[in-house]
């Protein structure tokens, strides 16, 4: 059985929107973007998808053919840059609260200091330890209906924080780690610092 029967040709619409660079629209979008998820695989071919975040134009866009990402301070797992080490390949979704289309860049990447970019890259009274610089060799809108369908903006369907564990008790039960703060507003506190 083919899994992909009952699916329509897409159409030329779709397909032509598929552009080697960042034109205007993407251009704004990402200027107006506070948060992006990036995907990268191992050498082995696991797949990583990571989020990304900061002041809205966190991302860069050098030229119409590069955008810039700092790296910022996270848990040290360093996943991400350790992939596109490894496998340059690279996308990223790009995500603006209020705006129901989302934007996705491919291209191949390069770990950069943030010292050889002709760019302020500093947030919070920080530079970033590293930068990756996508080349970018497609991108184009997504269509509105996953986001809508999720009602992710919608204020009537966010979720009330208290439906959920406080994520100190998660962590201290998916780890199974008794060190872990109890205390939630510490625990917040603290990852505050390292912004």
């Amino acid at each position: 059985m083919d899994p992909l029967a009952g699916y329509r040709p897409a159409s030329q619409r779709v397909l032509d929107k598929v552009i080697d660079r960042l034109d205007e629209h993407c251009r704004a979008f990402i200027a107006l973007s506070p948060f992006a998820t990036l995907a990268s695989a191992s050498p082995d071919g696991w797949p990583d998808v990571s989020p990304r975040g900061g002041d809205p134009g966190f991302v860069r866009v050098l030229d119409e053919h590069r955008l810039a990402l700092p790296d910022r301070q996270g848990n040290n797992r360093v996943d991400s840059l350790r992939n596109l080490a490894a496998n340059p390949r690279a996308a990223l979704m790009f995500f603006v609260p209020g705006i129901d289309e989302t934007l996705r860049v491919y291209g191949t990447t390069t770990l950069t200091r943030p010292d050889t970019l002709d760019v302020d890259l500093i947030d919070l009274g920080k530079q970033p330890l590293s930068v990756l610089v996508l080349q970018v060799e497609r991108a184009y809108f997504q269509c509105a209906k996953a986001v809508m369908r999720s009602g992710l903006w919608d204020p009537s369907r966010r979720v009330d924080r208290s439906v959920f564990p406080p994520f100190s008790q998660v962590l201290r039960d998916h780890c199974r780690d008794a060190t872990v703060p109890q205390d939630e507003e510490a625990m917040r506190a603290g990852l505050a610092l390292e912004l």
